[in-house]
């Protein structure tokens, strides 16, 4: 920083030069704004977008048709719809710059995956057991989250079991850290995403076929939530 007396004493040249650096760093900060801006700009352009194919979506979801559409045919239209207003709810959450909000205390609760599947236990516990504090950690309890998987004609569940360890002496608690999932807070495992994205782009396989396939195995997943499931995945697999 130059002050006033530095200023006094610098010759013609020293000023010309002084003020040459001052207005390359205005105009390197006027460019910073420049670009902020305009990115600004696109993402209140996306957003708008976004917002408006999510109305257009669901008026077509939800909206009486006059048009008589087939059986076949509206099954593919509304699971059509379902993964594009998945993907468009993805992609806004992801534009979003506001802070994620708790869920809303009247929406539904999933229900639990039917007790009569196979249960498939994973364990998750921490690299160690010793406190940094040099005590031993001693285990109090787990956290349990449940994925739904599936090979061929059978479903499992995964049990993902995080033990719960704590020191007797800092009062700290220690657990490994959550798995990676495609879907945050989803029920499916990559196994069962990765069969019902072949299975439709692949082999051509409708997804109200799936859900009566996945019925006959034993559990009925509606082709809505496979649906919700096909444009979740299409945003996370862009490159």
């Amino acid at each position: 920083m130059i002050d006033r007396t530095q200023l006094q004493d610098m010759c013609a040249d020293e000023l010309r030069a002084l003020a040459l650096e001052l207005m390359t760093e205005v105009q390197a900060q006027q460019h910073i704004v420049d670009r902020t801006e305009a990115a600004l700009r696109f993402s209140d352009a996306k957003l708008a977008q976004l917002t408006h194919e999510m109305a257009v979506l669901k008026r077509w979801k939800f909206a009486a048709r006059s048009e008589k559409l087939g059986h076949e045919q509206q099954s593919l239209l509304d699971e059509a719809i379902d993964a594009d207003l998945a993907a468009i709810e993805l992609e806004l959450e992801r534009q979003s710059t506001e802070p994620k909000t708790k869920d809303a205390p009247n929406k539904p609760r999933r229900a639990p995956l039917p007790a009569n599947l196979p249960r498939v236990n994973v364990h998750h516990e921490p690299e160690s057991t010793v406190c940094g504090c040099g005590c031993e950690l001693k285990r109090i309890g787990e956290d349990v989250s449940e994925k739904l998987d599936y090979t061929p004609g059978v479903f499992t569940v995964e049990r993902h079991v995080r033990g719960k360890w704590v020191c007797a002496r800092c009062e700290t608690l220690t657990q490994a850290p959550v798995p990676a999932h495609v879907i945050d807070k989803g029920i499916p495992t990559a196994g069962l995403l990765a069969h019902v994205l072949v299975s439709k782009h692949g082999d051509h396989l409708p997804l109200y076929r799936q859900e009566r396939i996945f019925a006959r195995a034993g559990l009925a997943i509606p082709r809505s939530t496979l649906g919700q499931w096909v444009g979740t995945c299409g945003v996370q697999l862009q490159p």
